[in-house]
């Protein structure tokens, strides 16, 4: 292969490499969220949430299999999306590093899903105007669902931080635990740059102007105080993670692990 051939089937190896990582970006967030809300059934606060909880689940879980089997298609190694989510290890996971943290009180786990549903509005709404038609009908899909996921959450946000004074000292003492975390939202990478160079994703500075918008209107509904900002020094989308996930992938991959290729 001469020089000048070569050079676009390197740009296409590395557009194809970076729309891998990306949609793993996507469905790993997805997939961790909703096994971390599936630890929620059975111990709602009362049976309306915890089904209502169990029901976010299912929903985020369904669009991690449709982000994972795509993403196994893009690396085109066979793997699919079983293989993806029970056969890597937590530094393969490249999750945004808030999804992974621990339910704690009811109020951490809505805050926690409140931060990823804002995320998610901003990030499927660009992403329903992608140039990857299969990117974009998948977003599409997810963006009607996410939309009622963010209602259910700032719905809870705004009862719980305008409720007692024991409701609002929980909520805000969540968010103040978790509001670091959201550093990394919009923090843009090459993956990224790349994704918006090639008409994939949008730039992620217009959609974190209008996540700071939409979070501070339900903040002011729930009658919370905005925390200041608080060092990163985190990266899930890196593959740089707390300890938390390694202990949620060791449940939620045991089955797999124990017996590779089961089936039921």
């Amino acid at each position: 292969m001469s020089a000048g051939a070569a050079a676009p089937a390197r740009r296409e190896r590395a557009l194809s490499e970076a729309l891998f990582r990306y949609v793993l970006r996507l469905a790993d967030t997805s997939l961790v969220l909703g096994q971390r809300l599936g630890e929620w059934v059975g111990h709602g606060p009362a049976l309306e949430e915890d089904l209502a909880l169990a029901n976010l689940a299912l929903d985020l879980i369904g669009q991690a299999r449709l982000l994972l089997t795509y993403a196994g298609e893009v690396e085109g190694e066979g793997r699919d999306e079983d293989a993806l989510a029970f056969s890597r290890d937590a530094p393969e996971f490249l999750n945004l590093t808030l999804a992974e943290q621990p339910n704690g009180d009811f109020a951490h786990t809505i805050v926690r899903q409140w931060l990823i549903d804002c995320w998610q509005l901003e990030i499927y709404a660009d992403l329903a105007a992608s140039a990857d038609e299969r990117l974009a009908a998948i977003a599409a899909k997810a963006l009607k669902e996410t939309r009622y996921h963010h209602r259910f959450s700032s719905g809870w946000l705004a009862r719980l931080g305008d409720g007692t004074a024991e409701s609002r000292s929980r909520t805000q003492a969540a968010l103040d635990s978790l509001w670091r975390f959201s550093a990394e939202l919009f923090a843009a990478d090459e993956v990224d740059e790349r994704m918006a160079a090639a008409g994939i994703a949008a730039p992620l500075a217009p959609a974190a102007e209008r996540w700071r918008i939409r979070a501070a209107a339900d903040l002011q509904a729930a009658t919370l105080a905005l925390p200041a900002p608080q060092p990163y020094p985190w990266h899930g989308k890196r593959g740089v993670h707390t300890e938390h996930l390694g202990h949620l992938l060791g449940e939620m991959q045991h089955l797999q692990r124990a017996y590779p290729g089961v089936r039921w």
